[in-house]
């Protein structure tokens, strides 16, 4: 594949799965769905490790996209380096778009990014009647996505770095949904298995 096709991939996915949904939320119920701060809690401590992540995908693939024989100093990962991988690993990156994109029209505008303290809707139904966080299920698929079609170390560490924050995060979610759904989140909790 040529050399821009990641970069315009990410800049497609950064485009429709974050700015236009927030944008939607944003302009139909006038609160910024972005709810993370700059506060010394878990919660806004995650969302800054959320942003350190993105930038070193979006460091990773611009460099290599922009910068010719920059691949040898992403040190590559060589033994991931074969086509059915890179197959397997678009496939990957084009679900996971179609998948989020999904779920967040699904969740209308109870969509946000981090907790919003504001009741909002629990969405049971779609993709959330088989995972309980598909969008995060859905992120990983594009971070492993990238691994597959860029084995690097740097798409590898964030990789890595969003599973962990994405487990934490959930984690987080979880405690604020039981804690403000009165015993709706439990009943769907029990149903629903967290990721599949």
């Amino acid at each position: 594949m040529d050399r821009y096709t990641l970069l315009i991939y990410l800049i497609v996915y950064l485009t429709v799965a974050f700015v236009l949904p927030t944008y939607r939320v944003w302009k139909r119920t006038g609160s910024n769905p972005v709810t993370f701060g700059g506060t010394d809690s878990a919660h806004d401590y995650v969302g800054t490790l959320f942003k350190v992540v993105m930038l070193i995908v979006f460091l990773a693939i611009g460099a290599r996209a922009l910068l010719p024989g920059v691949d040898e100093f992403l040190m590559p990962i060589f033994w991931l380096e074969f086509g059915a991988a890179q197959y397997v690993g678009y496939i990957l990156l084009v679900a996971s778009l179609i998948w989020v994109v999904t779920a967040q029209l699904q969740m209308g505008d109870s969509w946000r990014i981090g907790i919003d303290p504001a009741k909002t809707r629990l969405v049971s139904t779609g993709l959330f009647g088989v995972s309980r966080n598909p969008i995060f299920l859905g992120m990983m698929g594009t971070l492993l996505g990238l691994v597959l079609v860029l084995p690097n170390a740097f798409t590898l560490t964030s990789f890595a770095l969003g599973f962990a924050l994405m487990q934490i995060q959930v984690r987080l979610e979880e405690e604020f949904l039981r804690r403000s759904q009165e015993g709706k989140y439990e009943e769907y909790a029990n149903r629903v298995r967290r990721w599949l």
